[in-house]
């Protein structure tokens, strides 16, 4: 297994440099043959999207479609598949970061009763106190 850091999806979506997408395409392709040969972390994915939106400047549903083609992509192996595809929901309900949406089904994944944060922002997201 190979971990892949937000850079190397950063290129296989924006294309920006065609010589680092042409060398991240060739990769997941060289391991198509192995599902989950490809590693994703949590701290990438909430990096993926954060760079996505402030860099690059895509809307929410742009950033939603990039990443439902990398849950859907088999030789990508998630650190926590469940709370991505959660994550994923709440982001495309709209008004919430990714990173935030991530941040509240982690803690749902790990059985918290409640995010608490200062956070205006995710008041709208389930189990989020703000103090």
């Amino acid at each position: 297994m190979i971990a892949l850091d937000t850079n190397v999806l950063v290129r296989l979506v924006m294309r920006d440099d065609e010589a680092q997408a042409l060398r991240a395409r060739d990769l997941l392709e060289f391991q198509s043959d192995s599902d989950g040969s490809l590693f994703v972390s949590d701290v990438v994915l909430a990096e993926f999207a954060w760079v996505l939106r402030s860099r690059y400047a895509l809307a929410g549903s742009d950033i939603a479609r990039a990443l439902r083609g990398m849950l859907d992509n088999a030789t990508l192996a998630w650190q926590s598949r469940t709370a991505a595809t959660l994550a994923l929901s709440l982001f495309e309900a709209g008004g919430v970061d990714f990173p935030d949406c991530l941040i509240v089904a982690l803690a749902q994944s790990h059985h918290c009763e409640a995010v608490a944060t200062f956070d205006q922002g995710m008041r709208s997201l389930p189990n989020v106190r703000l103090i």
